[in-house]
């Protein structure tokens, strides 16, 4: 099977983050798609993170209805902070069926060559680009296809500011992730 892998810490995860995932999944004739629930990204600060059980949670939440999209809590037991390069290995020493590719916002490839191992990425992961806010630097390779997608600009920073502030979420979560929040007093 062809898998998309689409990481982060969704924190939390958002219309924004679905939107994308059914556009990468439809347009880049992928069977699957993998939401892998990232402990720590090595590029952003631990301070504002919700527990990653709670992320996980919250992404089985808001894809449970659908068959095409999964949750990963594979970087759960590996070193922290996480490397993609290292993610990618694993699954595909544990999966070697599948064909995984990884989606990756516009605005992650000015900075894309200082992630550890890039250049295995480009050589054996296909990459699929999503169109992010902001001038976006191209990284012309045969592995790497940029697919037209809604420009969204959906901030999990907004959202958590909004939830301190006692804003409604309302369409910015699917409904089961903000009970969930609201519930678990996340964000607060």
């Amino acid at each position: 099977m062809k898998i998309g892998l689409y990481f982060g810490s969704f924190n939390p995860i958002h219309a924004g983050h679905l939107i994308i995932a059914q556009t990468l999944f439809q347009r880049g004739g992928l069977d699957q798609v993998w939401f892998v629930v990232s402990p720590q990204n090595p590029f952003k600060k631990q301070e504002s993170l919700a527990h990653e059980h709670d992320r996980l949670r919250m992404v089985e939440l808001a894809i449970e209805d659908n068959f095409d999209f999964r949750a990963s809590d594979v970087e759960f037991r590996m070193p922290k902070p996480s490397y993609t390069i290292d993610t990618l290995t694993l699954l595909s020493e544990k999966h070697p069926q599948h064909q995984f590719s990884l989606f990756l916002g516009s605005d992650n490839l000015s900075h894309f060559h200082k992630w550890k191992n890039y250049k295995a990425i480009l050589e054996h992961y296909p990459i699929l680009v999503y169109p992010r806010p902001g001038e976006v630097k191209r990284l012309d390779h045969p592995g790497v296809s940029y697919v037209d997608a809604p420009l969204l600009d959906i901030s999990a920073t907004f959202i958590r500011q909004s939830i301190q502030d006692g804003l409604s979420v309302r369409y910015l979560l699917p409904e089961r992730v903000e009970q969930y929040i609201l519930a678990k007093k996340l964000y607060e």
